[in-house]
């Protein structure tokens, strides 16, 4: 079974960064690489022990996780890993587009004045497509969608967007549902070009470019949308 990445006891990488946000990342990367399985129970004095820290900032990181809907809690039976599927990026991605939708419009000039942000993002997307580097690949098309989330400078939208948990949700979709972000990439240089070219309706260009993920595990799976 594939451990977290800082071994028991090793508190080095810990205290470089609070323990929340730290103890927050190894439990996603547990989750990711399958050391927990949907159903299955993380017990909070296991993971405190395995770190050598108390449980307060353990208990804290699970509820970020559960906010996320990453776990769920279960009365007298603590965290366990929420069963996650189609049906949960077909709530999660609409709320993501309409805010993306937003953020293009309100990010258009800059952006039109400034594309370099965005080209260095699909290049790198590009290098992390051709040498099948799948940690790369989701890191850089999220950051490409930040990018234009931030660009738009309105506060309040860039922190509920990062509240849905964008990059841990797109690696759970790569990594348990089988979504293929290069067959995507292609759409990141057609909202480059809507951009240069200050087309009006850029921000529904990206909008159904972030929808098209959810159609296309619905038709993997044929489901209907």
């Amino acid at each position: 079974m594939t451990e977290l990445p800082a071994p028991p006891g090793d508190t080095s990488r810990l205290a470089r960064n609070p323990l929340r946000e730290q103890i927050r990342r190894m439990l996603v990367d547990g989750l990711l690489s399958g050391r927990w399985q949907p159903g299955e129970r993380i017990v909070e004095r296991r993971i405190a022990a395995e770190f050598n820290v108390s449980q307060a900032p353990v208990r804290e990181a699970l509820r970020e996780l559960e906010a996320l809907r990453l776990i769920e809690s279960v009365p007298n039976k603590g965290a366990r890993v929420r069963d996650f599927g189609v049906a949960d990026m077909a709530e999660i991605y609409p709320v993501r587009a309409g805010l993306e939708l937003v953020a293009a419009e309100l990010a258009a000039e800059r952006l039109a004045a400034d594309l370099g942000p965005l080209h260095a993002e699909v290049e790198a997307l590009k290098r992390a497509t051709a040498t099948g580097d799948v940690d790369g690949q989701i890191r850089h098309s999220v950051e490409f969608h930040r990018v234009i989330v931030r660009q738009a400078r309105n506060s309040v939208l860039l922190h509920t967007w990062e509240s849905l948990g964008v990059e841990v949700w797109t690696a759970l979709s790569v990594r348990w549902l089988d979504m293929e972000l290069h067959a995507k990439a292609a759409d990141h240089a057609q909202i480059i070009e809507a951009f240069a070219a200050r087309d009006p309706s850029v921000g529904r260009l990206l909008s159904d470019h972030v929808l098209n993920y959810v159609d296309a595990a619905l038709k993997s799976r044929n489901i209907v949308g």
